[in-house]
């Protein structure tokens, strides 16, 4: 999507406009090999032979909070993400807690600092049994498009249960957005599904994590 949209078509470029996105991922293209080389640098990404909490091996280990709540981290992750919400027409962002909750606050902080209105919302694992019985928390109003966003996509499951989330509460889901695509099978289900998903960084079929192709 974001090379088709570089490249534009030959009229945008006579108009300036398809040089202007192109600056624009490269600037985007930019900020997430530095994301990930502060995922080295502060121990979010090593590489080594793990056991995952599924049993499954795995030769390398993500923890995207260490990234999401590190000050260059949340700066970076929502200077990259800008964009993607941006070109879908997004009126909001949230995702399932505990992956999505730094991040979608530092996008709306990004987003007000830029003159921008993303309101950030949180889906809860389950809705609340007491008060007024929420699976949303935050200010979501109804007919938002929205921006789903979570740091790892592995299945896809907590995804899912977002966009689910977002429609039940009469919102329109525009882009998927993670951190790292684990390529394990959950971004191609959400394609499936109809829905845009975009990661920034993906893992590779030799196990290493690489800058996505699309950032």
């Amino acid at each position: 999507m974001w090379a088709l949209r570089a490249r534009g078509n030959r009229e945008d470029v006579k108009k300036g406009k398809g040089a202007k996105e192109s600056t624009e991922v490269k600037t985007v293209s930019g900020v997430v090999e530095r994301l990930l080389e502060l995922a080295v640098e502060s121990g979010a990404l090593k590489y080594g032979d793990f056991t995952l909490t599924s049993g499954k091996k795995s030769s390398y280990y993500f923890d995207g909070r260490l990234l999401s709540l590190d000050p260059e981290g949340a700066h970076l992750i929502s200077q990259a993400m800008l964009p993607i919400l941006r070109r879908a027409g997004a009126t909001a962002v949230g995702g399932p807690t505990l992956g999505a909750d730094p991040i979608v606050a530092s996008i709306a902080l990004a987003g007000h600092l830029a003159g921008e209105r993303f309101p950030a919302f949180i889906v809860r694992k389950e809705a609340k049994t007491h008060g007024m019985g929420n699976a949303i928390e935050g200010a979501l109003a109804p007919g938002s498009k929205v921006a789903i966003i979570d740091d790892t996509c592995t299945t896809g499951g907590s995804l899912f249960h977002a966009i689910e989330a977002a429609e039940a509460a009469s919102c329109t889901v525009v882009t998927v957005v993670a951190i790292l695509d684990r390529r394990e099978g959950g971004g191609d289900a959400i394609r499936e599904k109809g829905y845009e998903f975009v990661s920034l960084l993906e893992a590779t079929p030799q196990g290493t994590i690489t800058v996505t192709a699309q950032a």
